[in-house]
């Protein structure tokens, strides 16, 4: 029988993933049940569990961690509401079965946020007589090692340069020899760090305990936050997956958890996103305050303030996830990659390029510490004295060439999206002086964003096109101009934007998906929408009003729908047959859920 679109192992290595974390760790596990991507002893680590990527047969190499009900004939998986916990249930043919309950520890104990580098997998029998197999074999240096393994008293140790070890009341030898055993009750794995597992009691027992509390922990969080009433479990299922991308440790937050699943088949598009981006990290912060979390907001601020300190408050684009520099990019040679579609890329060379667009998002991540009510009194003179060292540099760099907000690799153009951002920088510095009551620093910073909006309305307006250009002087559109009223730079009922929507529906849309521009670049042309650009267009419909606000509810339905069954969205998405590629999940994506539903919902 032919293999559904020539892709072997495809249900192993499609997107229709589940995401489980607890802002320390994070895992993707499929729709059988298996971990088919964890990095350790963080989110940048080495991929201990990497079938996603180990090519179109992943086979018995190793970085695999399954649990396999024998003769299962049907599967059912759901996240269990307002959490990250993961359930799946697995049904054979005799009315045996087994419920697998999956997530990582995250809850408040002894006044600290307790999140250990720690996977945790319960299995239960719901039927019958179950018989299961449990493959655990974690994977060293990009999959390129098997490790060595070492039974223990109730757990399995497994060597390497940062030694593992999982706890379990199961068979230890069945494991090590994958074979079938009975299970006559609940079977705990718990999967991390080799150290002793911390609390009182049996395995089991323990685990349950950090079920428990990990549960309220997260439903006390979603109470915490203001969702709109129409989409409400869209938008929860949005932010939590927002947090999770959020580095307990320092405060950074990456785009997504994985790297190199392409942006469209067969294209090279394949890029490391287990990193700290500046720009990135403002969306997700920004969509979270707009719920009401200011405590990610405030974190990530705190971070990006370290890096910044020392520098003179020079961003670069990238960080890893401790503030430092990330890893040159280069290939790994031993993962084939996803659907064998490589390179794996680990690093990313974008983080040597100018991106002056930075200091605007850094300028505008504080906003809630000056204009929202839960946080305010958190953004006093200190914290604005230390963001006019980004103003300073928007206010050199606005008019300078840059590698734009898409990365591109080729030549440095003016990119209009960075000279908005960096007036945003020197507009947002006048208003947070104007609430902090510093008059002369209110001047100082808006005659100087006026100067500079002056000078980007006359050199990025292309009246030929009706509408703003990608770069100044440029002819050409890119997306990111659909930001244009959000960022406060012009309004949505100026002629200006009606014109630049209407050509970026000309060029850019293409059935319901738009994409981020159509001009070839170092890869050729894009073949797949960027997403993020839907949710920028939905935004701007909203905006506009009237009979574009009705079409904005159209569209936004119709992103919702392409979502994977647990309502998570990747980068890309192929606008024929609705698959998503790129980086998965994607928080660019995920933010625009909760932007579109704020912004479009009848109950705000």
């Amino acid at each position: 029988m032919p293999v559904p679109n020539g892709f072997p192992d495809l249900e192993r290595t499609s997107l229709d993933l589940a995401l489980i974390g607890n802002g320390t760790l994070g895992a993707l596990i499929d729709a059988q049940g298996s971990v088919v991507w964890c990095c350790l002893p963080r989110f940048d680590g080495d991929p201990v569990f990497c079938s996603l990527l180990a090519g179109d047969s992943p086979g018995d190499k190793p970085g695999a961690f399954d649990i396999k009900l024998e003769g299962s004939v049907r599967t059912e998986q759901e996240y269990l509401a307002d959490t990250p916990i993961l359930v799946t249930r697995f049904y054979d043919e005799k009315d045996g079965g087994i419920e697998i309950t999956d997530f990582c520890p995250r809850y408040e104990n002894a006044g600290d946020l307790f999140c250990p580098k720690l996977l945790v997998r319960q299995v239960r029998p719901t039927g019958g007589k179950p018989s299961i197999r449990v493959r655990v074999d974690p994977a060293a240096d990009y999959g390129c090692t098997k490790r060595r393994h070492a039974l223990g008293g109730g757990h399995i140790t497994y060597a390497g340069e940062q030694a593992l070890r999982l706890t379990t009341n199961a068979p230890a030898e069945a494991i090590v020899d994958r074979a079938p055993f009975r299970v006559h009750q609940t079977i705990t794995l718990m999967f991390g760090l080799d150290d002793p597992i911390p609390g009182a009691g049996d395995v089991t027992s323990i685990a349950t305990t950090m079920l428990e509390r990990t549960a309220a922990y997260w439903r006390d969080w979603t109470r915490s936050l203001k969702p709109p009433a129409e989409w409400r479990d869209a938008v929860i299922r949005a932010a939590i997956t927002l947090e999770l991308h959020a580095y307990e440790a320092t405060g950074a937050i990456i785009p997504a958890i994985t790297t190199s699943i392409p942006e469209a088949p067969n294209t090279g598009r394949n890029w490391d996103y287990r990193y700290c981006w500046p720009r990135d990290a403002y969306f997700t912060a920004d969509a979270l305050a707009r719920l009401g979390d200011t405590r990610t907001v405030e974190r990530y601020l705190a971070f990006l303030l370290g890096v910044a300190e020392g520098s003179d408050a020079h961003l670069v684009p990238i960080y890893s996830i401790d503030g430092g520099p990330i890893p040159a990019e280069h290939v790994a040679e031993c993962l084939h990659g996803y659907r064998g579609m490589g390179p794996v890329r680990v690093g990313n060379k974008a983080s040597e390029q100018a991106q002056h667009d930075l200091y605007g998002e850094a300028v505008l991540t504080a906003a809630p510490m000056f204009l929202n009510s839960r946080a305010r009194g958190i953004g006093d003179a200190a914290l604005f004295e230390q963001l006019e060292a980004f103003g300073k540099h928007a206010l050199t760099l606005y008019a300078m060439p840059d590698a734009g907000l898409w990365e591109l690799r080729g030549a440095e153009r003016v990119h209009t999206y960075s000279s908005i951002m960096c007036w945003a920088a020197c507009d947002r510095l006048a208003s947070y002086a104007g609430r902090l009551n510093l008059p002369d620093r209110a001047e100082y910073w808006g005659v100087h964003a006026a100067g500079m909006h002056e000078v980007i309305s006359h050199r990025s307006w292309n009246a030929k096109l009706n509408a703003f250009t990608a770069t100044m002087d440029g002819d050409s559109l890119d997306a990111s101009l659909l930001l244009m009223p959000r960022l406060g730079f012009l309004e949505a009922s100026d002629p200006r934007f009606a014109g630049t929507v209407a050509a970026i529906e000309k060029q850019l849309k293409h059935g319901d998906f738009v994409y981020r521009y159509v001009e070839r670049d170092d890869f050729g042309f894009p073949e797949n929408a960027f997403l993020v650009c839907t949710f920028w267009y939905i935004e701007a419909l909203a905006a506009m009003g009237g009979a574009r606000r009705e079409e904005a509810r159209v569209l936004f339905e119709k992103v919702l729908a392409a979502r994977n069954k647990h309502g998570l969205l990747a980068e890309d998405l192929d606008p024929r047959t609705l698959e998503q590629w790129g980086n998965f999940p994607q928080t660019y994506c995920m933010a625009g859920v909760i932007d579109c539903a704020l912004r479009l919902s009848k109950t705000q």
